[in-house]
């Protein structure tokens, strides 16, 4: 079956409306989205690596999606449970996480989730992807304030990078 380009961008707007509707300030979590099976999926091995981007060069996982750090996160131990974690999926893995390219392996390391499983860490901070985030090197979720705290991509020696996003094309009315 194949979609037209409305049909698709219909979906996409749905998606992207119901995480959004999750990532209130209020941290009230009203929606909540499902993400898709590439953005949860847990790697094994939970590759790291680093990826040149916009926002300079910023952790992925081993599938080139970008990671972020939550600022609730005040220790390795995350907090993004429940909806939070519908809509920015934490980095799970199932075996001692791997350095990509660009990574030290002396930052990496997990923590156990308040669901048992195994969430990696860098640089003492929980990784989580964004639901949002439909590609590879997308960074829809950069200085997102959701859930009660701000979001942002991190570099290669894992802290935050506060730069903006680089602007919508005109083609999206605005970003709205």
């Amino acid at each position: 079956m194949r979609f037209g380009a409305g049909a698709a961008a219909a979906a996409t707007v749905s998606l992207l409306a119901a995480v959004l509707g999750g990532c209130s300030n209020d941290g009230g979590g009203g929606g909540s989205a499902s993400a898709t099976p590439s953005a949860t999926g847990a790697a094994a091995s939970g590759t790291v690596a680093t990826a040149s981007n916009p926002l300079g060069t910023i952790l992925v996982d081993g599938g080139g999606r970008t990671l972020y750090l939550w600022e609730a996160d005040t220790s390795s131990k995350s907090t993004c449970n429940g909806d939070c974690a519908t809509a920015w999926p934490p980095l799970t893995a199932t075996a001692k996480p791997v350095a990509g390219k660009g990574v030290q392996s002396s930052l990496l390391g997990t923590t156990t989730r308040d669901d048992g499983r195994k969430e990696i860490t860098y640089n003492g901070h929980p990784l989580y992807r964004y639901a949002g985030d439909t590609s590879a090197g997308d960074t829809n979720g950069q200085g997102s304030n959701g859930f009660g705290a701000a979001w942002y991509v991190l570099d290669a020696t894992g802290n935050k990078i506060t730069k903006a996003p680089p602007s919508p094309s005109s083609s999206n009315n605005g970003g709205y």
